[in-house]
């Protein structure tokens, strides 16, 4: 599942790309994706992209006639076809070669011979595309919480969101509303840079564990998005997965301490620490 500091990288490279470019043409494949009945794809025909920012986990491409708010869930994902010479097409923004092959949901034509690509990976579809007045006229943008992303965020946001709360802190960082942008990947990471276990409760932690969390989350998600912005698109998720020290290591060492990374108990292994550096889960 693509996460902030991915889908940061994703908006900053489309938004170079694709900026003052006018839509010459759209065409949904798939009509579920298409979650905004009341306004027709066919209404972005004309107009002219604005910018390309990020809300959480979603991507917003700005139009002079509304904003086209790309939900991307589980496996979805944008790429920018470019025509070569020859007929050749170099797409930025493939998956790499581990990755399912990913069905092509929606397309948007540029006038200068290139197209956005809308793709779902998953088993299920995903993607969501809505084409709103303002990005928070969409549910799940509209209930996002705090961006520790942004630089106004502060450990007053983040103290609201962790004093008193008994939930895990593995679900907690997961939790949209309370946090924007963090998935299943990043919360793990995150929990093992400021070593506390992920079963750990939010209202458990003293105010020293709390200021250590909050500096992990804003390290973790900052060097992350500074590492990928080195990366080519085609490679990001290979490159993310490449730097992960304990999410998707289970039986593996510890690159901190040498301990053997495990599954967080009752996760069916989709989430993993190290007993070790974050201590043990009865």
């Amino acid at each position: 599942m693509p996460e902030s500091p991915e889908v940061q990288v994703l908006a900053d490279v489309l938004d170079d790309a694709v900026t003052h470019r006018r839509i010459i043409g759209v065409d949904v494949g798939e009509f579920r994706s298409w979650k905004t009945r009341d306004r027709p794809a066919e209404g972005l025909i004309g107009a002219t992209i604005t910018g390309v920012t990020r809300f959480g986990k979603h991507l917003d491409i700005d139009t002079d006639r509304g904003d086209l708010v790309v939900t991307l869930g589980r496996a979805g994902w944008v790429r920018h076809r470019v025509e070569g010479e020859g007929g050749d097409d170099e797409t930025v923004g493939l998956p790499d070669s581990s990755s399912p092959p990913a069905a092509v949901i929606a397309t948007l034509d540029l006038d200068d011979d290139t197209a956005l690509e809308f793709t779902d990976a998953g088993e299920w579809l995903s993607l969501a595309l809505s084409l709103v007045d303002h990005p928070q006229d969409v549910p799940a943008v509209k209930k996002l919480g705090p961006d520790p992303m942004s630089p106004t965020y502060t450990r007053a946001d983040f103290d609201r969101i962790t004093l008193g709360r008994r939930k895990q802190l593995k679900a907690l960082l997961q939790e949209q509303e309370s946090i924007s942008g963090i998935g299943n990947a990043y919360s793990d990471e995150i929990l093992h840079r400021a070593r506390i276990a992920p079963t750990t409760h939010a209202a458990a932690l003293d105010d020293t564990e709390r200021e250590v969390l909050f500096e992990a989350i804003r390290d973790e998600l900052s060097e992350a998005v500074r590492a990928r912005r080195s990366i080519p698109l085609p490679r990001l998720k290979q490159a993310k997965a490449a730097s992960m020290r304990v999410h998707g290591r289970t039986g593996e060492a510890c690159p901190v301490c040498g301990g053997i990374v495990e599954d967080v108990p009752g996760s069916k292994g989709a989430a993993q620490y190290c007993p070790v550096c974050q201590g043990p889960i009865d």
